[in-house]
């Protein structure tokens, strides 16, 4: 069953680029939720989850160019969460692979959250701007 869900409504920004990266980014989460909810092979796990994480860094470099290059004053923000979440996935991804963490419902929901609430209040603030 699917973590998280894309629809236009609820997350749709009508920014081409954002909105075909945040597809594709739900669609990474998903599998790994998958993964790490249905007893996969840690290693299995380990590769989706360091596949997501280099997706949402570049995601995020993409987004903040975008920004940069059309002067969103809203950036300086939106980059402090962008780095607080990658702060948090680095250090996940650091104790998955040490044996000290793992990938599971709570972190899914975690992350879920953190999309629930960053794409409708940030990314939908640069809508005007970026498209």
């Amino acid at each position: 069953m699917s973590l998280i869900t894309w629809t236009a409504d609820q997350y749709g920004t009508n920014v081409g680029f954002a909105d075909e990266e945040h597809k594709i980014l739900f669609d990474k989460l998903n599998k790994l939720y998958d993964l790490a909810t249905g007893g996969a092979e840690r290693t299995a796990v380990g590769a989706q989850l360091d596949d997501l994480i280099a997706y949402v860094v570049d995601h995020f470099a993409h987004e903040e160019k975008e920004m940069q290059a059309k002067g969103f004053d809203g950036y300086p923000n939106h980059k402090a969460e962008h780095d607080a979440l990658v702060g948090i996935c680095a250090g996940l991804q650091t104790k998955f692979h040490a044996g000290e963490a793992e990938v599971n419902e709570e972190v899914g929901q975690l992350v879920k959250g953190w999309l629930d609430s960053h794409i409708p209040k940030f990314d939908m603030a640069y809508a005007s701007v970026l498209s």
